[in-house]
């Protein structure tokens, strides 16, 4: 049985209005959960208290990956899985999952099939961290079965935890952006396969995890750009050009002209982001974090 085997953690962030569902179908599942909080400001921590998920509570916002490592460490199953809180897995995708790496001893990560509110399957087709030959420039096409995949979705990941914890886990540098990538290619690098497995499914709300705000987008379009800088660095990969954070800067005012504040906020923080790399800021400096995990 999953229960067994396998802890779910799930980072929350202000996330009450789509934490239930995401317990509900892991209990369902027959899956216990971890849920660290990151601070949140409503009634996450009491929803996940009430649906008996432990709950580690974080005095200040963690950030997604470094929230993610505190969960894990706290788990003591073989597997971890890694879920946001506005997916919900379907009805025998944990068991699914399981059987799939049992299936493929060499697996480091597994996914299911991650179905959005459209119905549209999501498949990552680019990254930065990809070689060009696997980029594509157009939607992937589903496959028809399992399949070894360059890259995953950080939305709900299926991992053995020692081999978590060997690799050192998701980059503790990294607040938000890219963390899932960076992992995807470190297991990658270190001889494990990523498998996606066509029969284990979730549903996927996609950005439904925190209530939009024009802050918060100000915020996750400053880690954006902040992120892209660094795995660029750590990778010796080509870094975003000075001419980018001119272009964000025109459009935050082109927009602030117009009274929009939302893209106002977003092309704001993509420079603001670009700037503190270019001045030698971390993303925990702008947090107010440690440097250690």
């Amino acid at each position: 049985m999953p229960a067994a085997a396998i802890t779910a953690i799930v980072v929350s962030y202000d996330s009450a209005e789509v934490l239930p569902a995401c317990l509900d179908a892991l209990a369902g599942e027959g899956v216990p959960a971890i849920v660290v909080d990151n601070a949140s400001g409503d009634d996450s921590r009491g929803i996940a208290e009430k649906r008996g998920a432990r709950v580690i509570a974080n005095a200040r916002n963690e950030g997604y990956g470094r929230a993610n490592n505190l969960g894990v460490a706290a788990a003591n199953t073989p597997y971890v899985l890694i879920v946001n809180p506005d997916l919900e897995l379907k009805r025998g995708a944990a068991a699914a999952l399981l059987a799939a790496a049992e299936r493929y001893p060499d697996a480091g990560m597994l996914a299911p099939r991650i179905v959005e509110p459209s119905g549209r399957v999501f498949l990552q087709p680019r990254s930065l961290l990809s070689p060009d030959h696997l980029n594509r420039s157009g939607a992937m096409v589903v496959p028809e079965g399992d399949a070894c995949l360059p890259f995953l979705s950080g939305a709900c990941l299926l991992i053995p935890r020692e081999t978590f914890l060997a690799l050192g886990g998701f980059d503790p540098a990294i607040f938000l952006f890219y963390e899932d990538d960076d992992l995807c290619r470190r297991m990658r690098d270190a001889g494990h396969a990523l498998i996606h497995v066509d029969g284990a499914e979730a549903r996927h709300g996609r950005g439904k995890s925190s209530a939009p705000s024009p802050q918060r987008r100000f915020k996750a379009r400053w880690h954006l750009a902040w992120s892209e800088h660094y795995i660029a660095r750590k990778y010796g990969l080509p870094e975003p050009a000075p001419l980018r954070r001119l272009e964000n800067l025109g459009k935050t005012l082109g927009y602030g002209v117009l009274l929009n504040r939302e893209k106002m906020f977003a092309h704001a923080g993509s420079a603001a982001g670009a700037r503190a790399w270019a001045r030698g800021e971390t993303a925990l400096a702008y947090e107010g974090l440690e440097t250690a995990p």
